[in-house]
């Protein structure tokens, strides 16, 4: 099985373009402890080698990419030369992600926040302009009483297809899918670690699940993955089932980071 490299943060030099590919530095800190006797390991440089067509895909550019924090799925090279390759370990890139902000995410959020604030208070000044118009100019008390009571009624209605209007764009329906899913997501997008590589799944288990889909046409279950970085955390037998049958998008439910 070839070797097999991951890497993440963001680029360390300029961005070096070639005429089928471009390049450009990383590097990684090293353990803090080492075993009694071995020298520690400091910094790693990297030189990543990531070809024009997958990287023109990220929108990435030459100053971004200093920037951005990215992660890097690969296979490391000392195969070449020295004036192309300035880092103590050349990696060919089989796979390019760009990973969100925490900044970004905290933004988008606050945005959020301030947008349903100001739906509520938009509702509330339509709510208090409807009462104000409809106010008697004045006559005797019954007449008040009831043209009161005709008033309340016809705001419980208009209220009503409000709070409706608001609670059904939330509702995101996904059918002919597995239980539990929350999003389709496409198979090229999802990013499988190391670890799972490294293992073989029941060949017999992974055939019944061939089966299913061919029958049914669809997953059993849904993939579990990271969200924001769209790590696969469980369902690698699924991943290699979607990927056997080549499913465009593959049903996925997501696991939140903890911060």
């Amino acid at each position: 099985m070839p070797h097999k490299i991951t890497l993440t943060g963001s680029a360390t030099g300029p961005l070096r373009e070639y005429d089928r590919y471009v390049a450009f530095d990383m590097r990684e800190k090293g353990s803090p402890s080492a075993p009694k006797g071995l020298k520690k390991s400091t910094f790693i440089s990297y030189t990543v080698f990531v070809a024009k067509k997958a990287f023109n895909k990220t929108g990435l550019t030459k100053k971004s990419i200093m920037h951005e924090k990215i992660l890097i799925q690969g296979e490391p090279t000392l195969d070449i030369p020295i004036d192309e390759c300035p880092g103590e370990v050349g990696v060919i890139c089989f796979q390019i992600t760009v990973l969100p902000n925490k900044k970004d995410k905290e933004g988008n959020e606050s945005n959020d926040k301030k947008e349903a604030k100001q739906e509520a208070s938009a509702v509330q000044q339509e709510v208090a302009a409807t009462k104000q118009e409809e106010k008697p100019v004045t006559t005797s008390q019954p007449v008040a009483n009831e043209e009161k009571k005709a008033e309340k009624v016809q705001t419980e209605v208009k209220e009503t297809p409000v709070q409706e209007k608001k609670v059904e764009p939330q509702k995101k329906q996904i059918t002919n899918q597995p239980k539990g899913t929350q999003d389709l997501l496409s198979f090229d997008e999802i990013i499988v670690p190391e670890e799972f590589l490294k293992t073989h799944p029941n060949p017999q288990k992974t055939q019944k699940v061939i089966d299913f889909v061919k029958r049914t046409g669809r997953l059993d279950e849904p993939l579990t993955i990271e969200k924001g970085s769209n790590i696969l955390k469980d369902g690698y037998r699924r991943y290699i089932v979607a990927k056997t049958v080549k499913m465009d998008k593959v049903p996925v439910m997501y696991e939140y980071q903890k911060s």
